[in-house]
């Protein structure tokens, strides 16, 4: 992702006329179980960096497939190949999990599962490093399989789609933009059949120890009703002190690409400052916390059910 230039501040809009969650009811059972979802991340980041093309991102991949088999009602994968600017041929995979694929009303969730290649950001002090990608990156792919794990045992009444994008973090947001974002513009261009979901989440970067989400600025343009659901969604959760309503940082993420498509998509991130170790070398486990996950896993049910 890349860190735009200006802060959105937008009024609060009504929500989106169809999006029934209960939210009038009290908040379920819970669902999410965050230590399971953590030792997911952990998994992950045992992988050493998920880059594309390295030993990591294939282990990556090989595991993904095992472990969404038989994990919803149906799988689908996206292969292809990406030819960067500088030339190399990149074999990219996204993975989409489908719950009550028949369903004419949907949801989507994302994230994103490679890391990226150089530790440039902000607070790196070494640029030439790999980033573990605890948060940027096993985070996000943590929280959709434990998503994942709730539903298949509870199935959903509408539809739940479940996207795990490649290729996200790869390339050089100023020079290269056409080697970023690469799986969700891959799959903003190859969307699953069927009816396009009502509105699409976007969880990046979401176990951070200390966590605090502020509403990120392209989500108030472009789905300012969905930031609102979210948010609403979060209070009546209990963590209205995690999610705050409030602007922060405006981003270039994969959500842009779905909103590009015509998808009412929002980001729900914990970003630099708040997080210091973004695009680091120190972006790695002892920074993330389980309890982070089960808030976000709290909020991420809530709408679902």
């Amino acid at each position: 992702m890349r860190l735009g230039s200006t802060l959105v501040s937008l009024s609060r809009l009504s929500l989106l006329a169809g999006l029934a969650l209960g939210c009038d009811h009290a908040p379920p059972p819970r669902e999410f179980d965050g230590a399971a979802a953590f030792a997911l991340l952990q998994a992950q980041v045992a992988f050493g960096p998920r880059i594309p093309g390295t030993e990591g991102h294939r282990r990556m991949a090989a595991w993904l497939d095992s472990t969404l088999a038989g994990r919803g009602d149906t799988l689908i994968v996206q292969a292809w190949a990406h030819v960067t600017a500088t030339g190399d041929t990149l074999q990219l995979r996204n993975y989409l999990v489908r719950f009550n694929p028949g369903a004419t009303e949907r949801i989507l969730f994302l994230a994103h599962w490679d890391t990226r290649p150089h530790a440039d950001g902000p607070g790196s002090h070494d640029s030439s490093a790999a980033v573990p990608g605890a948060d940027d990156g096993a985070s996000g792919v943590a929280l959709l399989l434990g998503v994942a794990e709730a539903l298949r045992r509870m199935p959903p009444k509408q539809g739940v789609d479940l996207l795990f994008v490649d290729g996200e973090d790869y390339g050089d947001f100023v020079k290269h933009p056409d080697d970023v974002l690469i799986g969700s513009k891959y799959y903003a261009q190859h969307q699953a059949p069927g009816p396009a979901p009502i509105y699409a989440v976007l969880w990046d970067m979401v176990a951070g120890k200390n966590l605090k989400i502020y509403e990120e600025g392209n989500s108030l343009l472009g789905a300012p009703e969905v930031v609102e659901l979210v948010w609403k969604a979060a209070r009546e959760a209990g963590h209205g002190d995690v999610f705050i309503s409030s602007p922060g940082y405006t981003l270039i993420d994969d959500h842009v690409s779905l909103q590009k498509a015509g998808i009412r998509a929002i980001d729900v991130v914990h970003f630099y400052p708040d997080y210091p170790y973004w695009h680091t070398p120190e972006d790695t486990i002892d920074k993330v916390s389980s309890q982070s996950l089960q808030v976000v896993g709290d909020v991420a049910m809530r709408l679902v059910r």
